[in-house]
């Protein structure tokens, strides 16, 4: 696959979730299963090791393998894709960078380092030695809430005029003012906003999303976005709906009974009940009961009938 311009990553992108077993090991075979779904499922891309992968739980034999799983199963349908190559060891993060570049996905994800925040010198040693690493290839920065180094727009303005291939990002979004910063960045920029808030980003100026939602019901997700193109009012209702089941269903998981982020893109998988993942997550990690799945799912289709469908 050629490398992905940024003026095209656009849209929803959907997540590989990890199926683990009760031995901890990888079923690769349900992997396949749902790479085949999300494939399928008209995705606008689709990508590995994000927060939700588990990148940080892997060895570097599995590792490749769920990059090449990937890969091969991407280029046979023509969807894009992206390799997260993140690890909390800086070093680690580079070689991954070295494997996957050989697969030719679309861009390469890279999370900044994460144990000791780098400062601004730091950040342009670290961007400028991993972009010459993935060269041709280019880079998106995943950068969620939880990252420790938080990047202002003001940051993406100094990288892009220092001409490294930065080409998107992840991120939590903002306030207006944070969307006409985004806005004005001098070179073409893909900047991703929350599933949750696509609508509202996508009016802002915000080119899509690595989505949430794509985990809660690929097809679904993908809908809704088909919606903000041809009838954002509507959309807009869908959007505050969701944000409703997320306050009231999703969000106290984490913020009252403690479970990971990871932990809740898993289970917003069970709730839609779109692939054979599970809900556990590698040790030492807990994943949230599957058996909680159809009552979130039952007030879900209560609070907006028609995701699933």
């Amino acid at each position: 696959m050629k490398s992905l311009r940024a003026e095209e990553i656009v849209g929803v992108w959907g997540t590989v979730l990890l199926p683990v077993q009760e031995d901890e090991a990888i079923d690769w075979g349900r992997l396949d299963e749902e790479i085949a779904v999300l494939l399928e499922s008209g995705l606008h891309g689709i990508y590995t090791n994000g927060t939700a992968g588990e990148f940080y739980n892997q060895t570097e034999s599995e590792f490749d393998t769920l990059s090449e799983k990937l890969a091969a199963a991407a280029e046979l349908k023509g969807v894009p894709f992206q390799l997260g190559c993140a690890h909390p060891l800086p070093l680690a993060s580079m070689e991954r960078v070295k494997r996957a570049k050989s697969l030719q996905p679309g861009a390469i994800q890279i999370i900044l380092p994460d144990w000791v925040a780098p400062n601004r010198a730091e950040l342009f040693r670290y961007i400028e030695k991993m972009a010459s690493v993935a060269d041709p290839v280019g880079l998106v920065i995943y950068n969620p809430p939880h990252a420790k180094k938080q990047l202002r727009p003001e940051d993406y303005k100094d990288l892009l005029l220092e001409g490294f291939p930065i080409v998107g990002c992840k991120t939590a979004g903002g306030d207006d003012r944070w969307y006409e910063k985004m806005r004005s960045l001098p070179l073409p920029f893909s900047y991703f906003v929350p599933g949750h808030r696509l609508a509202s980003g996508i009016k802002q100026g915000a080119k899509g999303s690595y989505s949430n939602i794509a985990c809660l019901h690929p097809m679904g997700a993908l809908k809704w976005h088909k919606m903000i193109m041809s009838d954002p009012i509507a959309a807009k209702v869908w959007e505050e709906k969701l944000g409703f089941f997320f306050q009231e269903a999703i969000f106290p998981l984490i913020q009252k009974d403690g479970y990971s982020d990871t932990a809740v893109d898993k289970f917003l998988a069970a709730i839609g009940d779109w692939a054979e993942i599970g809900t556990r997550l590698r040790w030492p990690y807990q994943g949230i009961p599957a058996a909680l799945a159809q009552e979130k799912r039952n007030q879900l289709e209560e609070i907006l009938p028609g995701l699933f469908q």
